[in-house]
């Protein structure tokens, strides 16, 4: 008798280890879904903070979860599967009391699937109700319990949990509903998480608020009975009023964002150089500059720590859509004229090739540069004017005679090394460059500032990565010279009186309107005009853009950080202390033109006269024609043939100048009555 008993218990564990190894290989066979899944691709600020994601290819969120809350997943186990960490993937005890509970009760009270077994759900979008699916989940539950960690399945869950319309994922749901990241949920927060994906339209509280509410409820009621949380935080939780729509996802540096997406498409994170917090900012200050200035004007503006080359804030557009303004156009990227934004890199090669010294005096009167006749933009000469003041002043024709005198090739060489792409209508630099006449960026310009900003050295800007390594464009002290003149420019009316370091232009047509400033530390670039390049009338970068310019730092930092200090090679003299060749610029013009030029014969210098008839006879000596006469900088005759002519002068002290065909010029101060 013992022996057979023996024999069956041998019989029976031989049973029992054929059937286990059985299932073993059953389970072992098991035609798994995949794993892989594809996630929005995600544009993160240096601090990891979302710029823009992107839906997955079915137009769905689905992100990667990050940091979860911990009291959202103690509240999850708890309410879900209690015995997560416990059962190989199906929790048979949860199973029994399910049908012991449906045989008493004749319907269905609990469920027995653990969160595996959603998660297998979930990975094969299968049914709940059909036998064969929920076999089907237990078998593959069980696999993947053999595969892969338990927070590697409680990852999965956290990616695919359904949240309602679009939403997948505790992330998404969490951006979407509540506005925040889901690493720091309150009570109240955690619970309405867990409770949607059991009923994800039916819960949802952009549109059945009442029973999202009841739900979360019942997820604090089982939070307390578990432990996790006290009956008090509950009762508090339950106070705390249920979100009542869906928040849209960040969108922040847009533009920015699909370069770097397309240029990388298969990359799953970005992580960049900006801050989203100042993106944020300024991105409301290119809003703001907008209104009231029509249907078509268009704002872009840059921002870069010119120590780093790190840019900080890109704002392509005043919005990313599709409006009279060309909205989805990135304006750092569009090709258009700089007007008078590379003086300042001119009068620093000048600076550097010794023709020139801030204190130096240059003309400015009518020339001609082989039948290129350039004027001021106000139409006013000046006549003998420190390379100081002529920066300052934004003057053309300074500008122009140190571009003959370097060559136009020579600046662009120089914005090339900057690493500036200049884009040339005729293909041949002349010296219309000198004023605006080629194609750049406004990256390409903040990028040649940062340089300035930078004692001379350019650093390329990156928005991820590390920086280049840098190469001198100018010299440390001709940098420093441009540097404190531009930071003696007056400020636009109403902004603070900080020695920022700037520029304005404006382009030929008033097409474009620039300023470009700096400190000690970071540079800002502003453009503004019509994405279609169309003339805006009567826009002027000094009026335009240079107050958004201040207001851009002031969006940026408290307080400008301060220039760094003269270097020891500089030369701060007056220009009666300058040796002799730099005290006065002479242009080829110049150069060439014969020593009997013109003199004002009549009236001297000094005198007072007397008008007839409201009008006064004047008359030169020497010189060739035709003659220009000019009062106070201002024509009043252009192009005469004769030595003598009567002038409309309104009384009072002016000086009056001529200035004759080869543009030699005399002048005389005089008192007009």
């Amino acid at each position: 008798m013992r022996a057979r008993w023996f024999l069956a218990a041998a019989v029976g564990l031989w049973l029992a280890a054929v059937a286990r190894d059985g299932f073993d290989d059953w389970i072992t066979a098991t035609r798994m879904p995949p794993l892989s899944l594809a996630t929005s691709v995600e544009v993160l600020d240096r601090e990891g903070t979302l710029l823009r994601a992107y839906t997955v290819g079915d137009g769905r969120w689905r992100l990667e979860p990050g940091p979860v809350d911990p009291l959202f997943l103690k509240m999850l186990v708890a309410y879900e599967d209690g015995r997560f960490y416990h059962h190989p993937g199906v929790d048979a005890r949860a199973l029994l009391r399910a049908v012991w509970q449906a045989a008493r009760s004749g319907h269905v009270v609990s469920g027995g699937s653990t969160l595996t077994m959603q998660v297998a759900r979930l990975l094969e979008a299968s049914g709940t109700g059909k036998m064969a699916g929920k076999l089907r989940q237990m078998r593959v539950a069980l696999a993947l319990e053999r595969r892969l960690s338990k927070d590697e399945i409680l990852s999965l869950y956290l990616r695919l949990a359904p949240y309602g319309g679009n939403l997948e994922g505790v992330r998404a749901a969490s951006i979407s509903y509540l506005g925040k990241e889901p690493w720091r949920l309150t009570a109240a927060e955690a619970a309405l998480l867990v409770a949607i994906p059991q009923s994800p339209e039916g819960r949802r509280p952009d549109r059945h608020p009442d029973r999202a509410e009841t739900a979360r409820s019942r997820v604090l009621a089982r939070a307390v009975r578990a432990g996790v949380i006290a009956a008090e935080r509950a009762e508090a939780a339950r106070s705390e009023p249920v979100p009542r729509g869906r928040k849209p996802f960040p969108a922040l540096a847009p533009h920015l964002a699909d370069r770097v997406r397309d240029a990388d498409p298969l990359l799953h994170q970005h992580r960049l150089t900006l801050d989203a917090s100042l993106q944020r900012r300024l991105e409301d200050l290119a809003s703001e500059t907008v209104v009231g200035q029509g249907e078509r004007l268009q704002v872009a503006m840059l921002v870069a720590d010119h120590r780093s080359g790190e840019v900080l804030a890109s704002v392509g557009s005043a919005g990313y859509r599709a409006d009279r303004r060309q909205g989805f156009m990135d304006m750092t990227v569009a090709l258009r004229s700089p007007g008078s934004l590379l003086k300042p890199l001119i009068f620093g090669l000048a600076f550097d090739e010794g023709l020139a010294h801030p204190a130096t005096l240059l003309d400015d009167r009518p020339m001609d540069f082989g039948g290129y006749r350039p004027q001021n933009f106000d139409r006013i000469f000046r006549g003998e004017i420190r390379a100081r003041e002529a920066l300052q002043l934004s003057l053309n024709l300074p500008a122009v005679a140190l571009t003959d005198a370097l060559g136009p090739a020579r600046l662009l060489s120089a914005l090339e090394q900057a690493g500036v792409r200049p884009v040339l209508p005729g293909g041949q630099p002349g010296l219309a460059v000198a004023l605006g006449g080629v194609g750049v960026t406004l990256a390409d310009m903040v990028q040649l500032y940062a340089a300035l900003a930078r004692e001379g050295v350019v650093l390329p800007l990156h928005v991820r990565g590390e920086g280049e390594t840098g190469r001198r464009l100018l010299s440390e002290v001709s940098a420093w010279q441009v540097a404190d003149i531009l930071s003696g420019m007056p400020p636009p009316p109403g902004a603070p009186a900080n020695r920022l370091a700037y520029k304005t232009g404006t382009s030929y047509g008033h097409r474009d309107a620039w300023a470009i400033g700096f400190d000690g530390a970071h540079v800002v670039g502003v453009w503004l005009g019509r994405a279609d390049g169309t003339p805006v009338p009567g826009v002027f970068g000094a009026d335009l853009a240079a107050p958004v310019l201040f207001r851009a730092f002031a969006r940026l930092k408290p307080a400008l950080t301060p220039l760094p200090p003269p270097p020891r090679a500089a030369l701060t003299v007056s220009n009666a202390e300058l040796p002799q060749p730099l005290r006065r610029f002479r242009s080829r013009v110049a150069a060439f033109a014969a020593e009997d030029g013109p003199a004002v014969a009549f009236p001297p210098d000094g005198a007072e006269v007397e008008r007839l008839g409201g009008r006064l006879k004047v008359k030169v000596e020497g010189g060739s024609g035709p003659f220009t006469w000019l009062a106070d900088g201002a024509p009043v005759a252009i192009a005469l043939p004769g030595r003598e002519t009567m002038l409309d002068l309104a009384p009072g002290f002016l000086t009056l100048s001529v200035i004759d065909g080869d543009g030699r010029s005399a002048r005389s101060s005089i008192r007009v009555h």
